[in-house]
């Protein structure tokens, strides 16, 4: 673990100390030396399901590919933000960069902890550099709302979780992973305890976000810069479906009355957020909508509570942060050239761009589940396990995944297909960085497809 934490905070003073010429190839080099060192962590030798470094900081199969995750989004988002914080002066750049480092150090941190408590500091200190990022970097008036509203709705769902855990560290007398799946299973039947129920899990589905609670997703993604975009899709998301993983160990007997509410409301939002993409006209609009689809199906996956359904939804995890960052990425290249986020005033972008329209289509394939990809094994695995539990989901489900297939066709026609209108024609060519920062997200999902026991948790 403090291999990979330790040069992480090294980058710090490295950030101030290079010289302004090489402030950009030092930090994105030493940041994608320390994505190839998390990679170790991929490799399982250990038979006690926990390799630990320290009593505080440990992985298992569950939080090693969400680790390697967010390492591997560090060096992407400073190559996707060159372009945009270049003109600003230097002590600025510094500071952007030293945000977007601090927030990997945060989630390594949150991923990493073996007490809970520490997972929900974590949980919590995450917000601080993404709210800065999104009101001090953001491309629309618009983004000190924004920021309100990510402030409030998840600071609203997680103090409840703070009761919760002072509670269960009464009860049990310890926050430790390590333990508490060896601690006796508590007699759960009171108004109370349900109460308590609700409160241990109503921040992580803040987090994820669950359809009801899900209108700070799109104002974030539509305000926040390019790499605020990406990694509040890629990861932050992600907090709340591996936090909900850890919990689900420990509620066990109320879930199965409980969790019905939320599975419809999940299996719902599939829909209904679906149906809302296919009138998007802002394009980063669309694809944050997406994002909430799928945690929809991930909320699912995991309070079904079944081997299947929490392998469907970490693997969905792991696909859905590649894929939407790669979306995202793209959005923002062709909005840098256009100057505008609307679909219908950038269409026939395939004649100018080639090589992009490939990227576009690689991506919209993979957001829609094409087999082999790694996101369609997740959402069969849940649709399976949802199926198992109730047949009547495969309404929903089935619905679900035919209106992400037409509103993802829809983004690349409307974006890629067609007239190019005139006023675009002069547009200036795709760099290097673009096409490169664009391969990194997808070569790990096609990939995936050879090896997909990396990011299968526990469920061997």
């Amino acid at each position: 673990m403090l291999k990979v934490l330790i040069p992480t905070i090294m980058m710090f003073p490295m950030i101030w100390l290079a010289s302004p010429k090489w402030l950009w190839t030092t930090a994105t080099t030493q940041s994608l030396l320390i994505a190839f060192m998390s990679l170790t962590w991929l490799k399982w030798t250990s038979e006690a399901g926990w390799t630990s470094s320290n009593a505080y900081l440990a992985t298992d199969p569950l939080s090693a590919p969400l680790l390697v995750l967010s390492c591997w989004l560090l060096p992407l988002m400073i190559l996707a933000s060159q372009n945009h914080i270049n003109p600003e002066p230097i002590n600025r750049q510094r500071s952007y960069i030293m945000l977007l480092t601090s927030l990997q150090a945060f989630l390594i941190m949150a991923f990493g902890a073996t007490e809970i408590i520490l997972f929900y500091i974590m949980f919590e200190t995450t917000l601080i550099p993404t709210l800065i990022i999104i009101t001090r970097w953001g491309n629309q008036a618009e983004r000190l709302n924004a920021g309100t509203y990510f402030l409030f709705y998840t600071l609203a769902g997680s103090l409840p979780l703070l009761v919760a855990l002072l509670l269960l560290q009464q009860s049990t007398g310890t926050l430790s992973m390590f333990m508490l799946q060896y601690s006796q299973p508590m007699q759960l039947n009171s108004w109370g305890h349900m109460v308590w129920w609700a409160g241990c899990l109503i921040a992580f589905l803040v987090k994820m976000p669950l359809y009801g609670v899900h209108l700070w997703l799109p104002k974030a993604h539509v305000e926040a810069p390019v790499a605020g975009s990406m990694v509040l899709a890629a990861v932050l998301l992600k907090l709340g479906g591996y936090g909900m993983m850890r919990m689900m160990v420990i509620l066990d007997p109320l879930s199965k009355e409980l969790a019905y509410p939320f599975i419809i409301l999940a299996l719902w939002g599939v829909i209904m957020t679906g149906s809302i993409c296919l009138r998007q006209t802002d394009l980063k609009s669309l694809i944050a909508y997406s994002s909430v689809g799928h945690m929809g199906l991930v909320a699912g996956g995991i309070l079904i509570q079944t081997p299947w359904g929490f392998s469907g939804a970490i693997i969905l995890m792991i696909a859905h942060g590649l894929v939407s960052s790669a979306l995202f990425c793209l959005a923002n290249t062709a909005y840098e050239r256009t100057h505008s986020r609307t679909m219908i005033l950038a269409r026939g972008l395939q004649v100018i761009f080639p090589l992009a329209a490939v990227w576009w289509f690689v991506a919209n394939l993979a957001n829609l589940a094409l087999p082999p990809l790694p996101n369609l094994m997740g959402e069969i695995m849940i649709i399976t396990t949802l199926f198992g539990w109730s047949p009547w989901t495969i309404l929903l489900t089935g619905l679900g995944t035919l209106i992400t297939a037409s509103y993802s066709l829809y983004m690349f026609l409307m974006s890629q297909r067609g007239p190019t209108p005139n006023h675009i024609v002069g547009l200036q060519p795709f760099h290097t960085r673009e096409h490169l920062l664009v391969t990194l997200h997808l070569a790990p999902i096609i990939l995936l497809v050879a090896k997909p026991e990396l990011m299968w948790g526990w469920c061997y």
